[in-house]
């Protein structure tokens, strides 16, 4: 079932977003989330500079167990049109009202508020720094039956959770990442282009943080993060950009020019 929309929104013009219908993942796609793929495949995030490679991963798609306990998990997504321009103004323009974000994923995104918008606003400042060092407060299941879970988004400067400032000079793509030294999960969407397009890398690190500018494990020792919540997270996370994909390219011809 879509989550609620008010009568309000219905009079939105991003409305006819959230009644069309959701572009599918494959259900090959899907399948990776179905057993857990080999720690040798997995990345640990203070290896996360090798994600600039080519070829850096065995496996782009899965989760797993890291040998210290900690969990990640990893997707790819095609983003045909998708350009980084694009994606930096979504992560600064979608958290203005809950709408925006509701059109993302209709059955599991109930909400997503930045605590500053005067940043989202300020046309002094490019699309990145008006993202970078803000926090949105957001509601959102991991299945549409699932609970809705109170997440908070740290939005950070690449260069400030580890990865190198002198390989982002040369990126042709842009990052959107979070962490800080709060909350124990570090995010990190790498978005490449590609011909035609972008190619989405994800990466999530469950078990760690961010202090002083790196990556730093925050799980005790002798701890295992379970399994289950990079599961959940990862068919979520799928099923969100791959509607995504076709969603931005539309949604920013219209609504670029309108904060």
């Amino acid at each position: 079932m879509p989550v609620t929309v008010t009568e309000q929104e219905k009079l939105s013009p991003l409305y006819k977003y959230f009644v069309a219908d959701m572009t599918e993942a494959s259900p090959e796609h899907y399948k990776a989330a179905d057993e857990p793929m080999p720690s040798e495949f997995a990345m640990s995030p203070l290896d996360m500079n090798r994600m600039f490679d080519d070829g850096y991963l065995p496996a782009r798609i899965g989760y797993a167990q890291l040998p210290d306990g900690t969990a990640m998990l990893s997707n790819c997504i095609n983003m045909p049109g998708v350009t980084s321009e694009m994606f930096d103004w979504w992560f600064a323009w979608h958290g203005l009202e809950p709408l925006r974000y509701k059109i993302w994923c209709r059955d599991e995104h109930h909400s997503a508020i930045t605590r500053n918008p005067e940043k989202a606003y300020d046309t002094t400042l490019s699309m990145k720094e008006r993202y970078w060092d803000t926090v949105h407060d957001v509601k959102e299941s991991m299945s549409p039956d699932g609970p809705v879970m109170d997440i908070v988004i740290n939005f950070r400067n690449p260069a400030d959770i580890g990865f190198s400032p002198e390989k982002l000079k040369d990126f042709d793509g842009t990052i959107v990442c979070a962490g800080n030294e709060h909350e124990p999960v570090i995010m990190c969407h790498f978005l490449c282009t590609v011909p035609g397009g972008s190619a989405l890398h994800t990466r999530f690190w469950m078990g760690w943080c961010v202090k002083d500018g790196k990556p730093v494990k925050a799980l005790p020792d002798g701890v295992v993060f379970p399994l289950e919540m990079p599961k959940e997270l990862m068919r979520h996370n799928i099923k969100e950009y791959t509607n995504l994909a076709t969603l931005l390219p539309k949604v920013y011809s219209e609504f670029k020019d309108k904060f």
